[in-house]
């Protein structure tokens, strides 16, 4: 039977981060599980990015506790670089070389024999869905096949544990469901995923377990399940009025909904019955241009939590 202790790949202990006088991370504890997929959200200044990059052992720790894969970055950094991928959020591919020596190149850093690293090249673009591209040039690339070589490179060690920030940012709809699968997959193979992202539901889609943080605190952390159940409703229902009357009109809903939200274009009523609470609304008289019921999401989490919209 494996300990507590073992099946922890990264565990952090009230960890800061600061630059000068200003603390970017302050005081956070985090237990990442084997075989898990865990996530950072949080608006941008919150500390996700400090935090990636001392996991990845490529920024110090401040102050606290940190250890990667049972080693501490502070000694053990190149050991732990040597087990971990990184999937930076701007695409880093060498655009002088054609895809396959992308991946034959990066696997020579690590020390990986000729052979050895030619073998894993082929694999990888299979599994990433590139084998057809192996020859083409990185710049006749789509922004989705430029995201999923990334993701292989950073396979091209065959990692314990894979760092992905914003893994789909500026992908089209169908790009990210791809990137999706090949992640899944990656998990169902045992590898440990830490990710961060803006997109609710890919954290919804992706996330075993996930924190929401905040100007360098940890404000909330679960499952997505358990952050909706705890932090909002069973359904919210949306109510677009015309333009400027969001204000006024709101005052007299507040009574039903256990929480009212205005946003610039809509008004949100949190409630356990979205549809009951818009037939009231038109018993009042109201009559909102645009009304929809939905579940609670990730997202309304994020925004009662931090307060700001998705993207500052």
């Amino acid at each position: 039977m494996t300990t507590g202790a073992e099946e922890s790949m990264i565990r952090a202990v009230d960890l800061h981060k600061s630059f000068g006088a200003f603390e970017a991370v302050r005081g956070i504890d985090v237990d990442v599980r084997r075989g898990e997929s865990f996530g950072f959200l949080g608006p941008n200044g919150a500390g996700k990015s400090s935090t990636m990059r001392m996991i990845a052992a490529v920024s110090p720790v401040t102050s606290g506790e940190l250890r990667i894969l049972g080693m501490d970055p502070a000694v053990d950094g190149p050991s732990i670089r040597g087990r971990i991928g990184v999937c930076p959020q701007e695409d880093t591919l060498d655009t002088e070389l054609n895809v396959r020596d992308n991946l034959y190149i990066y696997g020579r850093y690590f020390g990986i024999a000729r052979a050895e690293v030619r073998q894993r090249s082929e694999e990888l673009l299979e599994f990433v869905q590139l084998t057809e591209k192996a020859g083409a040039k990185v710049e006749d690339l789509s922004g989705g096949m430029k995201r999923r070589l990334t993701i292989a490179r950073s396979l091209i060690n065959r990692p314990d544990v894979l760092l992905l920030d914003e893994p789909t940012t500026g992908l089209d709809p169908q790009a990210r469901h791809v990137v999706w699968d090949r992640l899944f997959r990656l998990k169902q193979q045992g590898v440990t995923l830490v990710l961060t992202t803006h997109y609710m539901d890919e954290a919804e889609q992706l996330c075993d377990r996930l924190v929401v943080m905040d100007k360098g605190l940890i404000v909330a952390q679960g499952s997505p399940t358990e952050l909706i159940r705890a932090h909002s409703t069973r359904e919210v229902a949306e109510l677009r009025f015309r333009i400027g009357e969001h204000e006024a009109v709101a005052p007299k809903l507040e009574d039903l909904a256990e929480r009212l939200e205005v946003l610039p274009d809509r008004i949100l009523l949190y409630t356990s019955d979205g549809e009951e609470a818009i037939a009231k609304v038109h018993e009042r008289g109201l009559d909102p241009v645009m009304s929809l019921v939905r579940r609670s999401s990730l997202e309304d989490v994020f925004l009662r939590l931090t307060g700001r919209t998705l993207v500052d």
